[in-house]
C-alpha cells in the first residue's frame, strides 16, 4: 500500500548505470528536478560488463579517472588457436574500472543537482494525472511511495520494467553472458584477446581482457540455445588452458548478465523515453553498449529539455528522440546486425580460414588504420571490398551489402524514416 503524499519531480530516471546517470547529469545541469532510482544498494554493483571502452566514452564522461590502462592491440583466435593480431602506436581502447565509471557518473550528476535513491525499485505505472506520469516505487524495506513525474526515463537495462509498464517492446534477442575476474593471468597486458568457436561461444565470442593489475577479465556471450552460460564459460577456460599451457584458477568475482541484440521498434511514449540497454542501444557485433547508451542519453536529455520547456511531453514531441539517435547510429546498427547474421552462419572451419585470410599484410594495415570498436562496420566494409578471399567466406548476398546506399535490414518503425 502506498502511504504518504505524492512527490512531484520533473524527471524520474530509473537506473543509475552510465546511460541513466549521464541523462540525469545533462538534465540536472539545466535546472530540472531529477530523481534517479537504483534497485541495488550500491551504485556500480554488481558490475554489468567487461569494461572495455573507446576514447569517446572518456570524452562523454569528461574524465579518465576510472581508466586502469590503455590497450594498444588485439588478437583474434580461431577454434584451432590460429591467430591474427595487431598493435597500434596510439591506444585503441581503454580498460576501465567498470564500477568506478558508474560511481563517477552518479557523483557528477549529483553535483549537478540530481538526487539518488538506492535500493529503490520501479514497481508499476499508475497512469497519467494532470500531465504527469504517476508511478509506484518500493524499497527493499517494504515501503511504497508514489512519484508524479513530468517525464519518466527508463535506463533500467535489458529487462526494463519501464518498457514493460508503458507497452514498449524490449529487445527480442538476449545473449546470456558469463564473466569471471582473475587476480593473476598469463597473456600480454597490452592486448585484448577475442576467441571464436561454436563450442563455447556460438553467436558471439569469448574474451580475455587485461585488468591493468596483472589479472584479467575472461568471459563469453553466446546464443541462448539451452546450454548454460556457465557451461560455455568452463569450455572457454579449457580452450584458454590449451592456449596458455596452464589453467586459470581462483577467480575473484563472477558476472552473469544478458546482452540485448537488435533495436526495439520505438523508444518513446507519452511522457516516457528509453535509453541504453532498455532501448536496445547495443552494438550487435560486440555486445558493447556504454558509448551508445551514454550518447543516446545525451540526446534524450536534449530532446527532453525542449519538451519540458514547451510543457509538451506527448509521444509526438518525444518522437524527435527516436529520429535523432537513430539518425546518428542507425545505419551502423543496421549494417552490424546484418553482418552479424551472416557471420554466425560460419562454421568453425570457416573461422579458421577467416584467420588465415586476415593475416594478409594489406588487411592488417587496414585494420590498424581504420579499426574502431564503436563503428566496426566501417573497417569491415573496407576489408570485404579489398579482399576477395574474405568475401568468398560469406554468402553472395553480402556483395549487395557493400553497395553504397543499400540496406539489408529489418523494416524500421516509420518514425525513423522521417
Amino acid at each position: 500500500m502506498i502511504r504518504g503524499t505524492v512527490e512531484e519531480v520533473d524527471v524520474l530516471v530509473v537506473g543509475a548505470g552510465p546511460a541513466g546517470s549521464n541523462a540525469a547529469y545533462h538534465l540536472a545541469r539545466r535546472g530540472y528536478d531529477v530523481l534517479v532510482i537504483e534497485e541495488h544498494d550500491r551504485i556500480g554493483y554488481p558490475v554489468q560488463c567487461a569494461g572495455l571502452v573507446s576514447q569517446r566514452v572518456l570524452d562523454l564522461a569528461g574524465s579518465d579517472r576510472f581508466v586502469r590502462r590503455p590497450v594498444h592491440g588485439a588478437s583474434v583466435f580461431g577454434p584451432s588457436l590460429g591467430s591474427i593480431g595487431f598493435t597500434a602506436a596510439e591506444p585503441r581502447a581503454y580498460v576501465i574500472d567498470r564500477a568506478g565509471l558508474d560511481i563517477y557518473l552518479a557523483d557528477r550528476a549529483a553535483r549537478a543537482g540530481a538526487r539518488y535513491s538506492s535500493s529503490t525499485r520501479f514497481d508499476r505505472a499508475l497512469g497519467p494525472t494532470n500531465g504527469r506520469a504517476h508511478v509506484e516505487l518500493s524499497s527493499f524495506g517494504g515501503e511504497h511511495r508514489e512519484i508524479a513525474a513530468r517525464l519518466v526515463l527508463g535506463a533500467d537495462g535489458v529487462t526494463s520494467a519501464v518498457a514493460r509498464a508503458y507497452g514498449l517492446r524490449r529487445p527480442v534477442e538476449i545473449l546470456p553472458a558469463f564473466e569471471a575476474e582473475f587476480a593473476t593471468s598469463p597473456g600480454d597486458p597490452d592486448r585484448v584477446e577475442v576467441y571464436l568457436g561454436h563450442d563455447f561461444a556460438p553467436g558471439l565470442f569469448g574474451w580475455w581482457i587485461p585488468d591493468g593489475a596483472g589479472g584479467a577479465r575472461v568471459g563469453i556471450a553466446a546464443d541462448a540455445d539451452g546450454t548454460s552460460a556457465r557451461v560455455r564459460f568452463d569450455r572457454l577456460l579449457g580452450h584458454l588452458e590449451r592456449r596458455f599451457g596452464q589453467r586459470l584458477s581462483n577467480p575473484t568475482a563472477y558476472l552473469v548478465s544478458g546482452i540485448p541484440i537488435g533495436h526495439v521498434p520505438r523508444t518513446h511514449a507519452d511522457g516516457v523515453l528509453l535509453v541504453g540497454d532498455a532501448a536496445g542501444q547495443v552494438k550487435p557485433l560486440s555486445g558493447g553498449g556504454i558509448f551508445t547508451g551514454m550518447r543516446c542519453a545525451e540526446i534524450a536529455a536534449e530532446v527532453a529539455d525542449g519538451a519540458l520547456r514547451a510543457n509538451d511531453l506527448s509521444a509526438r514531441v518525444l518522437s524527435e528522440y527516436d529520429r535523432r539517435w537513430w539518425g546518428e547510429l542507425g545505419e551502423e546498427f543496421d549494417r552490424a546486425l546484418h553482418l552479424r547474421r551472416l557471420f554466425v552462419r560460419l562454421s568453425d572451419a570457416d573461422y579458421d580460414r577467416l584467420i588465415d585470410v586476415l593475416k594478409e599484410s594489406d588487411v592488417l594495415g587496414t585494420i590498424v588504420a581504420f579499426g574502431d570498436i564503436d563503428f566496426p562496420t566501417h573497417v569491415a566494409r573496407r576489408l570485404l571490398a579489398q579482399s576477395p578471399s574474405l568475401l568468398r567466406l560469406l554468402p553472395k548476398a553480402l556483395g549487395a551489402w557493400l553497395a553504397p546506399g543499400d540496406r539489408f535490414a529489418p523494416a524500421l518503425d516509420p518514425v525513423r524514416r522521417k
